[in-house]
């Protein structure tokens, strides 16, 4: 069948379908930034609440504007029983299906569901930003037998989702690391999750359905499984002194070791640095020092890959340091859910703001026009 000659993007790499004012990505050089702020900036002077606001509002806060903020998330941490019940009902399932679950419910008992002006929309992903960490610890309780840990408003973001955890209050270096996590993953331009989001957006769907069909495309090991990847490959090495054989007996037998590499950076991925110190200090803390020996041993071994662009990227370091924190391994991949829903709700508002419907063509690649047998001749 004759076509023009087309040129195919697999994967659609390399094409840039819409701007955003939101995060800057140079993979050649390994610079992240979001709303101008470079990630080592945000990573080492601010707050999850604080960068949430940034990316949000597109400004740093004053004062007085981040207390406030940091008030409403506060005040909408609780969800409706009845979403609680659902939880109850499918605590059986995956982690990130039960999340994917309990936030499409949420959609049916948020009062501006059906608004989906810039405003109606930002005040809809603050309440999922607080929502959502207590949808997954939640979960965690209840398919252990045991009754979820209220949220509280007396901690931060991060230490409120540790705190729900086991009803702990974390250390301050813990819950420091924990925040640092949440602000590293805050958004990442347009990854598959987010990708995913603004497609549903396109179709004047609303922002619950969009964080709903993000949180499905980052269920997929391709897109958010290898931080729990590299925990178990941490645990099957077991001693630093086998990392060096394992992974050359790996990549001998065509596997690939996980946290190298990345779709878009050439250079070391720049949020991995302010995981790796915490790797560190948090072995130290815990008295499990092995773990960061591991990973530096496995780093040693990957090193000659650097030249061709394989470097460690920020699921490198992240597992072990949710491990060490008692987390079960199935927790892992919605801990980035919680960092990303203020990346994802300003990139659905961004969707809104000048929205056309996101419809990529595929190339007919099968027979050529035939006709049609009726079955009993066939």
């Amino acid at each position: 069948m004759a076509t023009d000659e087309i040129t195919l993007h697999r994967g659609l790499s390399g094409v840039y379908f819409d701007r955003t004012e939101t995060t800057f990505i140079d993979g050649r050089e390994g610079k992240l930034l979001y709303r101008g702020y470079n990630i080592h900036e945000l990573a080492d002077a601010s707050t999850f609440e604080e960068t949430s606001y940034l990316l949000m509002y597109g400004e740093l806060p004053t004062q007085a504007e981040l207390d406030d903020f940091d008030a409403t998330l506060k005040a909408n941490r609780n969800i409706p029983p009845e979403v609680t019940g659902i939880i109850h009902a499918v605590k059986d399932d995956h982690p990130m299906s039960v999340l994917r679950t309990a936030v499409s419910a949420l959609s049916a008992f948020d009062p501006e569901s059906e608004d989906n002006s810039s405003e109606a929309t930002l005040r809809k992903g603050i309440r999922l930003t607080s929502q959502v960490p207590t949808i997954v610890m939640a979960h965690h309780n209840i398919r252990n037998g045991r009754e979820p840990v209220p949220p509280t408003e007396n901690l931060n973001h991060a230490s409120n989702f540790l705190y729900m955890m086991d009803g702990e209050e974390p250390t301050p270096e813990t819950a420091a690391l924990m925040d640092t996590d949440f602000v590293l993953h805050a958004d990442h331009g347009s990854n598959a999750s987010a990708f995913t989001a603004r497609a549903v957006a396109s179709t004047n769907a609303d922002l619950h359905d969009a964080v709903t069909a993000g949180i499905a495309a980052l269920s997929g090991p391709s897109h958010g499984g290898a931080a729990e990847n590299v925990m178990t490959m941490a645990m099957e090495i077991g001693e630093p002194e086998n990392a060096e054989k394992y992974v050359k007996d790996l990549l001998a037998s065509g596997g690939r070791v996980m946290g190298f590499g990345h779709r878009v950076y050439r250079a070391e991925d720049p949020r991995a640095r302010h995981l790796r110190d915490g790797v560190r200090d948090l072995s130290a803390e815990k008295g499990e020092p092995k773990w960061y020996a591991i990973l530096e041993a496995v780093q040693k071994a990957m090193s000659p890959y650097a030249r061709r662009g394989i470097h460690v990227n920020v699921d490198f370091f992240a597992g072990v340091i949710y491990y060490l924190n008692g987390i079960p391994h199935d927790l892992f991949v919605p801990i980035f859910a919680v960092g990303r829903i203020p990346g994802w709700t300003v990139q659905v508002i961004e969707q809104f703001e000048h929205n056309i419907l996101i419809r990529p063509l595929l190339q007919y690649a099968g027979p050529e026009e035939r006709s049609y047998t009726p079955i009993s001749e066939r």
